[in-house]
């Protein structure tokens, strides 16, 4: 029996991806806080900047938790939990809320899931932005 073996999402994998989403919002001029979960919801990374608004932490937290849990960026989730749409009855008694506003991307090597990248501080679509241009430190 033979076994597949993956890099599992590293304390320096996190940092960098911290780091990457930051310099991109500064260069945009936000101040976000930025949340890195491990392939199994626990924390990896967590940076909030003196600056930014305090619930950012936690938006940018559960945004990398929905993420995690439904594999899927939270921007394509958006319109998934509207009235009618697939996830419109999701029940939300997991470990902690879900948050369908974008900026909450998982992180994928070799195609397996092993992380989720939050972000938090921006409108939406600059944290989506953010978070997604971090995955591309992890190349």
């Amino acid at each position: 029996m033979s076994t597949t073996t993956f890099a599992p999402l590293t304390i320096e994998d996190a940092e960098l991806l911290i780091a990457t989403a930051r310099r991109a919002a500064e260069d945009a001029g936000v101040t976000v806080s930025v949340t890195v979960l491990d392939a199994g919801g626990h924390l990896l990374a967590f940076r909030r900047d003196d600056r930014a608004v305090l619930i950012s932490g936690e938006t940018s937290t559960r945004k990398a938790y929905t993420a995690l849990q439904l594999n899927a960026p939270t921007a394509d989730l958006v319109d998934a939990v509207q009235p009618g749409g697939l996830f419109h009855t999701l029940p939300t008694a997991l470990d902690r809320p879900l948050l369908f506003i974008a900026g909450g991307v998982p992180v994928h090597r070799d195609g397996r899931l092993i992380g989720a990248i939050g972000v938090g501080g921006g409108a939406p679509e600059q944290d989506h932005g953010f978070a997604t241009e971090a995955l591309t430190a992890l190349v």
